[in-house]
C-alpha cells in the first residue's frame, strides 16, 4: 500500500512540475490551474503562521505573484514544485509575521518618549475649565467667594462652615446658593 501512495504522491509532484514548467512558459491557464490546485493548501498553511485571516490571504497572493514571475527560475534539480511552494509561503509569512512584531516594536518604543494624547487632551482641558471656575468665583464677590470657596475645596460640610464662619446654617446655604447661581451666570450655564 505504501507503494501506492509514494506513486501517487510521486505523480502529483510530477503534475505539479509540469504545471509550475506551463507557468515558467507564461501560460495563463497554467498559472490558474496553479492557483485552484494550491491556494487552499498553501492558504491553510499560512494562516498556522500569520493567524489573521485578512492578512494571510494578502500573503498568499504576494506568494502567487511570486511564483508567476519567478516560475522560470524555478530548478527542479534542487527541489519539487511543491517544495517551493510551501517554501515562497513559509517565507513570506515569517516574514509578515516579523514585519508587524517589528511595526509594534517600534510604536512601543515611541510610547515612552510620546506623552497620551487623551491625558494630554484631558490636562489641557481640566486647566481650561479651572482657570474659568476661578474667575467665575472671583465675580461672585464676599461673602460668596468665601462660602463656596470652604464648601467645595476644603471639604468641610454646612454646619462646620457655618461654625467657622460665625453666622447661622441658613445663611451659609443661601450664599452658596446665590454664589453659584452668579457663577452659572457668568459661566453662561442655564440655572
Amino acid at each position: 500500500m505504501r507503494s501506492v501512495e509514494k506513486h501517487r504522491h510521486t505523480e502529483r509532484g510530477d503534475e505539479v512540475d509540469a504545471l509550475l514548467a506551463r507557468v515558467a512558459q507564461g501560460e495563463e491557464q497554467a498559472f490558474a490551474e496553479l492557483y485552484d490546485a494550491w491556494a487552499g493548501r498553501l492558504l491553510a498553511l499560512i494562516m498556522r503562521i500569520v493567524i489573521d485571516r485578512a492578512q494571510s490571504e494578502e500573503v498568499l497572493q504576494e506568494v502567487m505573484l511570486e511564483a508567476w514571475r519567478r516560475a522560470p527560475s524555478f530548478d527542479p534539480s534542487r527541489g519539487t514544485a511543491r517544495a517551493w511552494l510551501v517554501t515562497m509561503a513559509r517565507h513570506r509569512a515569517i516574514d509578515r509575521v516579523r514585519s508587524a512584531q517589528a511595526a509594534r516594536d517600534r510604536e512601543d518604543a515611541w510610547q515612552a518618549y510620546l506623552p497620551d494624547a487623551d491625558v494630554t487632551l484631558a490636562e489641557v482641558e481640566e486647566r481650561i475649565e479651572a482657570g474659568r471656575v476661578r474667575e467665575a468665583l472671583d465675580t461672585v464677590g464676599e461673602p460668596h467667594r468665601t462660602t463656596i470657596a470652604l464648601a467645595y475645596f476644603t471639604g468641610l460640610t454646612h454646619t462646620e462652615i457655618a461654625k467657622r464662619m460665625g453666622v447661622p446654617l441658613g445663611t451659609v446655604k443661601s450664599r452658596i446658593r446665590d454664589g453659584m447661581a452668579k457663577m452659572r451666570t457668568h459661566l453662561g450655564e442655564p440655572r
